[in-house]
């Protein structure tokens, strides 16, 4: 499905169309696309009420900017776009809240298995990271999204989320070998 904006600053597409005072649109909104939004906050955050506040949050987002809407993209890859900025903040807001209370926190409980502590472990870094290398890390090591793929949905080269991976990749590892 493909959203546009009106000049009225309204999502417009079938089957809704999308103002801020228009609930049952709104609703049918985050019925369709609620659950993806969701998938992607849990993924990023890991954690489930984390995810459903930020899920919520992103919609009152789309809302107030719907009338930013272009039609440079489809509504997925925007609401995609929203997601990972929103969580990437709230990443980062997390591990500065967490560097203030304490030098060293303890491992998070679901970070038991191998791949959830590798999960925890990138989080933090994507928490610390440049926000652009942040971002195509996101798209390409956890979305698995090729290079052209998250080109398109970051709007560059795919020669500079090639320039930004190695980037995020080379700091990383930089960063983990010093035991930070």
């Amino acid at each position: 499905m493909h959203f546009s904006p009106s000049a009225q600053g309204v999502l417009v597409g079938a089957p809704v169309a999308v103002s801020r005072f228009d609930t049952r649109a709104i609703a049918g909104l985050f019925e369709t696309h609620g659950p993806v939004v969701f998938r992607r906050a849990l993924r990023l955050l890991g954690n489930r009420a984390d995810a459903e506040e930020a899920t919520q949050e992103i919609f009152i987002r789309v809302v107030r900017g719907a009338e930013h809407f272009d039609e440079r993209s489809q509504l997925t890859t925007w609401l995609y776009q929203i997601t990972t900025n929103y969580c990437l903040n709230q990443l980062r807001d997390a591990g500065r809240r967490r560097a203030l209370s304490e030098a060293n926190a303890a491992p998070p409980d679901d970070a038991k298995s191998g791949g959830a502590e590798e999960l925890a472990l990138m989080r933090q870094l994507l928490a610390a990271a440049d926000p652009r290398e942040a971002e195509a890390a996101v798209f390409v090591f956890i979305d698995g999204m090729s290079h052209d793929e998250a080109a398109e949905v970051l709007g560059v080269s795919r020669r500079t989320v090639g320039n930004l991976l190695e980037r995020f990749t080379t700091w990383a590892q930089t960063r983990t070998q010093e035991g930070r």
